[in-house]
């Protein structure tokens, strides 16, 4: 067994480069728990150089009792002053062969499948392309037995995501990897170096402060804001391009949650923001549209007359201030009782029947005996008929605000079965909406007169 000795460090051979003729470089030999069997296996360390890279420790477990066997990778170096991008266009089976140094606060992706390995999920790998896309198929195949028998439908659709991994490998088609890590501690073998690699692209970033949090270079409660060199239109474009998330907490049990939220530009309309939490504790989703633009000059009433199954799939969103009305049932759901909502015809249909139906305190227990629950029954049903195209009713979306929406599926020409009006408020809708005492214009001028009225009395 070889040991890491004073006279090493002393010399500086510490790390050395890879070589055949190295005959008496031994790898450090350690015993350690195997986490699959619980009984002791052993532990090698190696110690080396990756040429036109830098330094790592290659450290490869395997167990006798179970012959479990697990291979990771740490960056010997210090965290690089700047973050490492690499993308490269895998066009032979050569490329496979290329060898990659993955740390565990990279991002993988490969836009192809639009599939991405987010940072600290996996531990750090030194390996080839092949190898990399084998421990992603591996990392996914492992929880499929429990899938299947949970959601077999998300089991499928898995697997078959799982072969076209696996499928990537017979290199059919060109594809794209890139390995993102802000540590700049990743790399990927250029085969030509110290020439330039026309397949690999690598390039440099400057870490926000939210990478060098997970690094553990900033402390998490440190505020401190990066100077702001970019206009603003430029972070707003950066802004429609990503997804936020920020802390809050569930509306359900309390606890503290994550919501996502994306600027979203619907055709032929306008920009609106879609949130959307999740919590973790209770397993309770919800999602809401706010509008990203100001309140219409004048109300919007769009009227759909369904003629087929089809306009189920129409796009829908509901704002907050909506009215959604079926004349022929005689139907009409005032504004905040839905939340704003971008989804389908039939998805608003179904929220409309789950409100009025199932979710009704009054349809169970002692007070499901009633003529009410028939009638709440019935209309269900209706509702249901309406869904599967059996009933050929209108729906009508009234916002006095002007920020719903319908599709037109024969965008950008007129539809023939859909009205859209637009209407002057009322006093009363203007007042719902919070605008009668609302001044936008002059009210500095008011405020002056009013702060000099005080002074003189």
């Amino acid at each position: 067994m070889s040991v890491i000795t004073e006279e090493n460090v002393r010399g500086e051979n510490l790390f050395k480069d890879i070589n055949a003729d190295n005959d008496d470089w031994e790898p450090t030999e350690i015993e350690s728990m195997c986490m699959n069997c619980h009984q002791n296996g052993m532990t090698r360390l190696l110690l080396t150089k990756i040429p036109f890279f830098k330094e790592v420790i290659v450290s490869s477990f395997n167990c006798d009792n179970c012959s479990w066997s697990n291979t990771e990778i740490q960056s010997a170096g210090r965290i690089q002053d700047q973050g490492v991008c690499y993308t490269l266009k895998v066009k032979t089976k050569n490329d496979l062969n290329r060898e990659v140094v993955k740390a565990d606060s990279a991002t993988t992706r490969i836009p192809e499948l639009d599939f991405e390995i987010p940072p600290f999920t996996q531990k750090g790998a030194l390996s080839t392309l092949e190898g990399l896309l084998d421990r992603a198929a591996t990392g996914l195949e492992q929880e499929q037995p429990a899938r299947r028998e949970a959601d077999p439908e998300v089991a499928e659709k898995i697997e078959g995501f799982i072969r076209k991994l696996r499928k990537l490998k017979e290199v059919e088609e060109e594809f794209t990897l890139v390995i993102e890590d802000p540590s700049g501690n990743s790399f990927v073998e250029n085969p030509t170096a110290p020439q330039r690699d026309e397949a690999l692209v690598v390039s440099h970033f400057k870490r926000t402060l939210q990478q060098d949090s997970q690094l553990g270079l900033r402390a998490d409660d440190d505020e401190e804001e990066e100077p702001d060199e970019e206009p603003a239109e430029s972070n707003l474009e950066t802004m429609r391009g990503e997804v936020l998330a920020f802390n809050t907490n569930c509306p359900e049990c309390n606890a503290p949650a994550s919501t996502n939220m994306k600027l979203v530009q619907i055709p032929h309309f306008k920009e609106v923001i879609i949130m959307a939490t999740n919590c973790d504790s209770c397993g309770h989703r919800t999602n809401e549209v706010k509008s990203g633009g100001a309140t219409e000059d004048l109300g919007t009433k769009i009227t759909l007359k369904i003629t087929d199954v089809s306009d189920m799939t129409r796009d829908v969103l509901k704002s907050e201030t909506c009215n959604v009305a079926i004349p022929e049932l005689e139907f009409e759901l005032g504004m905040g009782a839905v939340c704003g909502k971008f989804t389908t015809l039939e998805g608003l249909l179904t929220d409309v029947k789950d409100l009025i139906v199932s979710k009704n305190p009054f349809i169970c227990g002692d007070s499901g005996i009633s003529d009410r629950v028939a009638k709440l029954r019935a209309f269900g049903e209706k509702i249901d008929r309406i869904i599967a195209g059996e009933m050929h009713v209108h729906i009508v979306l009234d916002d006095p605000a002007g920020n719903s929406y319908m599709q037109n599926v024969y965008a950008p020409d007129p539809d023939p079965e859909i009205t859209i009006e637009k209407y002057t408020r009322t006093f009363d809708q203007n007042e719902d909406l919070g605008l009668n005492d609302m001044k936008t214009e002059g009210y500095q001028e008011e405020e002056e007169t009013a702060s000099s009225s005080a002074k003189k009395d």
